[in-house]
């Protein structure tokens, strides 16, 4: 079985430190995500031509990588906590410039398609990832961010992992974006993050009762990662028949490729026709709180909201139905007023969440086809895959990402392989999906 070699580790600095005492408070989008794992997304490329020297590359990376921590002081920083006399504890980001992970690797004999032609997606990358297995709150002594960039046959994995509790997706990207910018030789970036916080005006206070990380997680339940591909032609049909069954415009691409991947996973299932299934996905706060926070905010700006279907209703109702619910959920909770509502009363009770083991009747979504993943150009062309680790994965996860072509959009789905299987063979299903 092949296996990735570890060249050298390495722990990198920004290369100047303009607010050296910088402190960045966490919010209730930060700290309700404490207990989980973090953000990990890869980046597949071919391999440079002309060939560059390997010490040549992973030099210009490891110094590009330096200066666009200069952007991002966060991410060489670590949490921070203080201790309250009421038994609570408040937590921040100490932009010390302890570091960040930089990893350089080999998969000996690997290549670009081991990776990618696969229907499942080989356990094997899960291993091109740094900080495997490390949990948000572990970021007082682990860095907020590694990167390992594993050399393949014929190609480069570059793999991103982030504390998920000190940034959400849209930053994430928007460093990976700055990297590749400052990488082709930019001197500066084209969308320097924003550490404002609106909210709160004081450090929130956790009873140390909501932290119990030694809590018991229900029963591992094991599941394998498919990548399905979506086309653009394929999605508008899909949005087309979902609009014409209920007579209405307002669907979205996205509601309607949504509610068919849930409908295949419900017939998969074969579950019962009274029992309710949710599908939950995380609302974006940054376009709703438009005047709060910016567009280029730094940290978390998302909560989770779910929709509850009868899995007979699911199936007998049509695609039309089930998006037209889950068009329902998005904006009965989008408005500005819920968002803030639930950032105060989250102040006031504070619940500090754990998908692990828990959602075996739902569906869970993370990340966007809106990010932009296929222009990351460190400096010798786009990537062609993108593919995420083994962290924060747990059964009926739903990852969503754009595909490489313009419209089109890939969806990771975490599932039982019997369920995948299904899937693979539910024709209404694979109708949609390009190969």
């Amino acid at each position: 079985m092949a296996s990735v070699r570890l060249i050298s580790t390495s722990t990198v600095k920004a290369e100047t430190i303009t607010e050296p005492n910088r402190r960045i408070e966490l919010t209730p989008w930060d700290l309700q995500i404490l207990l989980m794992g973090s953000i990990q997304k890869g980046l597949v490329f071919h391999k440079p031509k002309p060939a560059q020297e390997e010490n040549s590359l992973i030099n210009h990376l490891k110094t590009s990588f330096s200066r666009t921590l200069n952007f991002f002081p966060p991410l060489a920083g670590r949490f921070s906590i203080v201790e309250h006399e009421d038994n609570t504890r408040s937590f921040y980001i100490d932009c010390n410039n302890a570091g960040a992970y930089f990893l350089h690797a080999v998969a000996d004999g690997v290549t670009i398609a081991d990776i990618l032609d696969p229907i499942y997606v080989p356990s094997l990358v899960h291993s091109f990832f740094p900080l495997n297995g490390v949990k948000n709150y572990e970021g007082v002594s682990k860095p907020l961010l590694g990167v390992q960039v594993t050399e393949l046959v014929d190609g480069i994995f570059i793999g991103f992992t982030i504390n998920h509790a000190a940034a959400d997706g849209t930053t994430l990207w928007n460093f990976v974006n700055s990297w590749s910018e400052i990488s082709r030789g930019f001197s500066e970036i084209s969308k320097p993050p924003s550490f404002t916080r609106a909210f709160p005006d004081h450090p929130i206070r956790i009873p140390l009762s909501s932290l119990n990380v030694n809590a018991s997680v229900t029963s591992i339940v094991h599941f394998e990662d498919r990548v399905f591909h979506f086309s653009k032609d394929k999605i508008a049909k899909l949005k087309s028949r979902a609009s014409t069954e209920i007579g209405a415009t307002s669907i979205s691409s996205l509601q309607a490729l949504l509610a068919h991947v849930w409908r295949s996973v419900i017939r998969s299932r074969k579950l019962p026709a009274d029992l309710e299934t949710s599908l939950l996905l995380a609302i974006g706060g940054r376009s709703r709180l438009h005047q709060l926070i910016p567009q280029q905010y730094f940290g978390n700006a998302f909560q989770y909201e779910g929709t509850t279907l009868k899995a007979g209703d699911i199936l007998e109702c049509g695609i039309g139905y089930v998006a037209c619910a889950v068009n329902k959920m998005i904006t009965g909770n989008a408005e500005e007023e819920k968002l803030l509502n639930f950032l105060q009363s989250w102040v006031e009770n504070p619940k500090l969440l754990s998908m692990e083991g828990k959602y075996t009747d739902a569906l869970a979504t993370s990340s966007s086809p809106r990010f932009n993943v296929y222009g990351n150009d460190f400096g010798w062309g786009k990537p062609i895959a993108a593919r995420s680790g083994a962290a924060n994965k747990y059964r009926g996860k739903l990852t969503l990402l754009p595909g490489a072509e313009e419209g089109s959009v890939d969806i990771e789905a975490s599932l039982p392989l019997d369920i995948l299987e299904a899937m693979g063979s539910d024709m209404e299903f694979m109708d949609a999906v390009s190969h």
